[in-house]
């Protein structure tokens, strides 16, 4: 049979990718207690002990607005952590499904950003990440790099969560109505990855190297996203539930809501490359929401 070297499982897209990828080969999922980013030896160590044919590395340094001062971990853990992976996997012939970002674009089209679009990032998020795909390309590796956005799900600390549990504790709430992208549920993410996994077991990878935008359909502002999560929720008393109406969430404007690490005005990624290649269809984000809720 077979085998997957998942790394991230205890994040939200790696929870969700240990369910998708172990129908289709025997998935080894390793998280940050059993491998540290920062650690080349350790990376060396588990990526070639474990003689995978695809690894799939869904781990990296995400906190956006701490990176701006925690610049070298940021790097170690989103650059040069995949260069070695890539380097390794070249190495062995395995293929290596690594995941991107919108921040690597400066957020100032106005049209969904596609894999041609030139990157600039602004933050020092956005060009940690942009490194690591330079050097997994650079590494001459088998490999798919796909760009994900506005990533949420009912695990770990994301948007969703934060919106339900504020709705639930503060009479007003504030939300950025000025910055637009694609909200995606982990769990379509983790769907689509595993389908593109088959494919490259099932028709080969040797030679294969690309990067595919995969978001989900139609666009809206934090703003819009927050207002439908806390309609879409169904909570335990809806009739309590109601008085925590979405009319309560205001509109604000990123210079209201200062933050450390700029943001993309505009983050919404076409999927329509990776569609047309894999044969898929990817839901909207206000049907993703749904089924996320439970709805």
């Amino acid at each position: 049979m077979k085998k997957i070297l998942l790394l991230g499982k205890d994040g939200q897209l790696g929870w969700e990718l240990q369910r998708t990828l172990s129908p289709i080969a025997h998935v080894v999922a390793l998280g940050r207690t059993d491998v540290d980013l920062t650690d080349g030896d350790a990376i060396k160590r588990v990526v070639k002990g474990t003689k995978a044919q695809i690894v799939v590395n869904a781990m990296a340094y995400t906190a956006v607005d701490k990176a701006e001062s925690e610049k070298e971990v940021a790097y170690a853990c989103n650059a040069k952590a995949p260069e070695l992976m890539a380097k390794i996997c070249q190495e062995t012939g395995a293929f290596l499904l690594h995941y991107s970002t919108d921040y690597v674009f400066d957020g100032q089209k106005k049209t969904p950003y596609e894999e041609s679009d030139a990157v600039k990032p602004r933050s020092v998020y956005g060009a940690s990440k942009l490194a690591g795909e330079e050097g997994i390309r650079q590494s001459g590796a088998n490999h798919l790099i796909m760009r994900i956005c506005w990533v949420y799900g009912m695990r770990r600390h994301n948007f969703l969560k934060t919106i339900l549990r504020l709705a639930g504790e503060r009479e007003d709430l504030g939300i950025v109505s000025d910055q637009v992208g694609s909200p995606t549920w982990c769990r379509t993410i983790a769907q689509v990855s595993a389908h593109v996994v088959a494919a490259r077991l099932a028709g080969g990878y040797d030679g294969y190297a690309q990067t595919l935008h995969m978001s989900a359909a139609e666009e809206c502002s934090w703003y819009d996203f927050s207002r439908a999560i806390v309609d879409v929720y169904p909570g335990e008393d809806k009739e309590e539930w109601a008085l925590k109406s979405s009319a309560r969430i205001k509109a604000i404007t990123t210079d209201a809501y200062p933050l450390p690490a700029p943001r993309p005005a505009y983050s919404k990624l076409s999927s329509a490359l990776l569609e047309k290649e894999y044969g898929l269809m990817i839901p909207s984000w206000q049907s993703q929401l749904e089924m996320c809720l439970g709805r």
